[in-house]
Formats: C-alpha cells, sequence, structure tokens
C-alpha cells in the first residue's frame, strides 16, 4: 500500500517545483523528501519528475497523477475530521498566517490562547506583511486587512478597523500639517510607504468631496515592515498610514498627531481566507471562531 506521506509529499513537491521547499514546509530534511518520493515512484513504478542539478519538474505521469493525489488527501482529511466532530475534540495542526502588526499584538496571544482551549491542535503562525499565497504556501488560514483579490477562497469578516494618517509633532513642525489630500498632494509630503512586490499600499484612497479617491503619494522611505514605518513616523520622518489600533497609544500620549482631518482613509476589514474544505474542518473551524470572539472583543 502507498504509504500516505509519500503522497503528501509529492502534493507539495509538485505544487512548489522544489524538493529543499517542500521539505521545509513538511518539516522534514530533504533526505526524507528525496526517500519519500523514491518509494513513491517505486510503489507505482512511474517517474514522477524529471530531476536536473536546477530543477525538479513533473513527468506526464506525474501531472495525471497530482490531480487524484489531491483527492485523496481531501478524503483522509474529511475522514480524520468526521471522527473529531463526533469527539468535539479537535487535534492535528494548523498553518496561519498574519500582518505584522495585528500578529504581533493580538493573534500571538490568543493563538496560545486558544492551545489552552485546544490542547490537542498545534498552531504555525507566519507573521508577514507580504501577500500570502494560500496554496502555494501550504495555509489553512489566512489574517488580512483590506480587500483581498478574488482567489477563489472563502472570506470571513471578523472586524472594521478605521485607519488614520497620523505624524510626529516634530514632522508637522518641519512640513506643517496637511489638511486634505490635495494639500498632501500638492506640497509633496513625506509619506511613509508599506512596499514589497505586487502591494499597492503606495496608492493611499482618501475622501474627497467626490468620494473615496486613489492618490499617488510618494516619499523617501519604504518598508515591508509595518511597524518599521510606525517607527520611522515617531522619529519625525512623514507620515503614515494606519489601522487606529496600532498608533492609539501614540496618538493618546501626544507622540503622534492626526494629520488630513478633512481626508481621512476608509476603514480597512480584517477578515479570514481559508480554501472552501477547511470549513469543514473541526480544528479549523474552531480555531477561527475562537480567533473572530477575541478579535472583536479586542478590537471594539
Amino acid at each position: 500500500m502507498t504509504n500516505i506521506n509519500n503522497i503528501r509529499m509529492f502534493t507539495r513537491v509538485f505544487e512548489l517545483e522544489n524538493m529543499s521547499a517542500a521539505a521545509r514546509d513538511l518539516q522534514v530534511s530533504a533526505a526524507v523528501a528525496s526517500s519519500r518520493i523514491g518509494e513513491l515512484e517505486k510503489s507505482l513504478g512511474i517517474r514522477l519528475f524529471t530531476r536536473t542539478t536546477r530543477s525538479i519538474q513533473p513527468t506526464e505521469q506525474g501531472r495525471i497523477f497530482y490531480p487524484k493525489a489531491l483527492k485523496v488527501l481531501e478524503a483522509l482529511d474529511e475522514a480524520e475530521a468526521a471522527v473529531h466532530e463526533i469527539t468535539l475534540n479537535p487535534r492535528g495542526s494548523i498553518f496561519v498566517s498574519a500582518p505584522l502588526g495585528i500578529g504581533r499584538r493580538y493573534i500571538a496571544p490568543f493563538v496560545a490562547l486558544f492551545r489552552e482551549k485546544y490542547p490537542e491542535v498545534h498552531t504555525r503562525l507566519r507573521l508577514s506583511d507580504r501577500a500570502l499565497d494560500l496554496t502555494g504556501e501550504g495555509l489553512d488560514v489566512a489574517f488580512v486587512i483590506g480587500n483581498p483579490p478574488d482567489s477563489g477562497l472563502m472570506m470571513k469578516p471578523v472586524a472594521t478597523l478605521p485607519r488614520v494618517l497620523c505624524a510626529a509633532p516634530e514632522y508637522i513642525a518641519r512640513r506643517g500639517a496637511p489638511v486634505d489630500a490635495a494639500d498632501l498632494i500638492n506640497k509633496k509630503h513625506d509619506c511613509l510607504l508599506l512596499r514589497f512586490p505586487g502591494s499597492t499600499e503606495f496608492r493611499w484612497s482618501l475622501y474627497t468631496s467626490d468620494g473615496f479617491q486613489r492618490f499617488d503619494v510618494t516619499g523617501p522611505f519604504a518598508c515591508d515592515d509595518g511597524d518599521v514605518l510606525t517607527n520611522w513616523a515617531l522619529d519625525g520622518r512623514g507620515i503614515v498610514n494606519k489601522p487606529r489600533f496600532e498608533v492609539q497609544e501614540h496618538l493618546d500620549n501626544g507622540a503622534l498627531v492626526q494629520v488630513c482631518p478633512q481626508s481621512p482613509p476608509p476603514n480597512a476589514q480584517l477578515a479570514l481566507l481559508y480554501p472552501h474544505k477547511k470549513n469543514q474542518d473541526p480544528k479549523s473551524r474552531f480555531f477561527m471562531d475562537f480567533m473572530s470572539e477575541k478579535l472583536r472583543a479586542a478590537l471594539g
């Protein structure tokens, strides 16, 4: 009988087109990954991949086998979920991603509380402000802020997050405080930008007399870590566009001051993205329900 771990390894190598990346994703060594693929090929009597020193590509037989292998894994997941549903004692592992700011402040502590309630569920948390590919990364659930692209994934709204433009008093003393979008653009204010491949955060949506419009803002500083942008703003380097919860403490103590009060950015939405099948998985469903309840209470 074919080992299910060998099938699981095959699907990740197929999706990532990289043996080492698949091994890291499934938390085994590259040698174990290669051995599992070799065992699967031997049991099937076919070559699933063509290997060179620089790449690994699926053979025609591998491409035919892949969708069938996925169905086997999905059927196994559904069978395990059905058993765990009966006992109301979910177990297994969940791979979750979240943006850095909210991930550090809220999600990571709540993950620890979730483990206390469901000790047989192991959660692997990845924090990043980059856009992640759920399927390619092997993620079960992803927290997102903003409007995610149409990807065919399911979305569970969690909370509405007001956003605010703000800067340090030092910056305002040096450059002045813009009152609206036109002021921000015409006076070429320094905007602190969250930027990474595929990011659209360098275009700010701001309220105008004609409704919300997008503006191509510029500035001398950009980073793919939102907390770095906050620190630059605190140092007087420019204006930052942030969810209010991330900077509320600094607004309260005067370290940052709201600007552009006549052109606020729109509220952002915190949501959960997940593949459709995960809604049937007790551990994923319990995790999403638990985290949603905690986040709504914490974020008001």
